[in-house]
């Protein structure tokens, strides 16, 4: 019994972890998609992906008008926008002022609803032996949508990342090298948690938090639990590299649940976002290819 329990945990580890990658191309090549070059590995254009964030962090952040003061305070040539914004989407008649009105706030689920026609959870996974897993509990996520974010710190090449490894299966490789770690525990955590606040300026979170704890703000950063597809459970959603352009809102930075670990590096950050390869029924798991293989 202990031999299997350790065989299944093998298993589930050694395609997670990356240098093993190279030594099981070979087996089960379910778990991969082939793509004939990096710049095909594209489900959705990037303006989409782009479009589908700002859409949601937007309406995360009209749910939580009423804490971002400290925010606005420093913006306010953009506060009479989300002002007119949150009249909108409430469908109050507007106002002539910047005078915030009372609202009504959701969780950051039901925005997520209401926003994208879906919601997401971790649960236990249908997988026998699996763990946890990514389920659509509400609604209905159409052919080609970003379902879900990969969370973690950001690691260049030749940056240090072996003692965060050790015993870690949240690490995922982006085909030109970069690392993820999404692992919300132990020293990966603790990583995570420095870099996020080393780089917060003044009143302006560069990144989220709350993805290391059971309380998102960010509802779609749970990507680092969807398990890997099987003969029996195909793959119904698919990586793909995301890097935030420059003029993303600063104020919206607050919900991405990404940070780089190098803070002198000057590139864009790095996410990874899970796109859909069908449509998904409410009720069903969310399964991946582990690994994407340009040829």
């Amino acid at each position: 019994a202990v031999l299997r329990a350790l065989r299944r945990r093998w298993d589930a580890y050694k395609y997670r972890f990356v240098p093993w990658l190279a030594l099981n191309l070979r087996r089960k090549r379910r778990t991969l998609r082939y793509v004939p070059q990096g710049s095909q590995d594209k489900i959705i254009s990037d303006e989409d992906v782009f479009e589908t964030l700002l859409k949601i962090f937007r309406a995360l952040f009209i749910n939580d008008f009423s804490r971002q003061a400290h925010i606005l305070a420093v913006l306010p040539e953009i506060k009479c926008k989300y002002l007119e914004l949150l009249t909108v989407e409430q469908k109050r008649p507007k106002v002539n002022s910047c005078n915030h009105q009372s609202q009504h706030v959701f969780s950051p689920v039901e925005v997520l609803f209401n926003t994208l026609g879906f919601t997401i959870t971790r649960d236990r996974s249908s997988l026998v032996s699996a763990g946890t897993g990514v389920f659509v509990t509400k609604g209905f996520v159409p052919k080609g949508t970003v379902v879900a974010m990969y969370p973690g710190t950001v690691y260049r090449k030749h940056e240090p990342i072996f003692f965060q490894s050790l015993g870690n299966p949240f690490i995922f490789r982006c085909i030109d090298g970069i690392l993820i770690d999404g692992n919300d525990k132990g020293l990966s955590r603790s990583v995570y948690r420095s870099c996020s606040r080393r780089d917060q300026l003044g009143p302006f979170q560069m990144s989220d938090e709350s993805w290391l704890t059971a309380a998102l703000q960010n509802p779609l950063a749970v990507g680092q639990y969807v398990n890997n597809c099987s003969h029996e459970k195909a793959a119904n959603v698919c990586y793909q590299e995301f890097d935030v352009p420059g003029y993303f809102p600063v104020e919206l930075k607050q919900y991405l649940p990404n940070i780089v670990y190098s803070h002198d590096i000057e590139s864009h950050l790095r996410c990874v976002v899970l796109v859909t390869l069908r449509d998904i029924q409410q009720g069903e798991e969310l399964f991946s290819n582990y690994y994407t293989v340009v040829n």
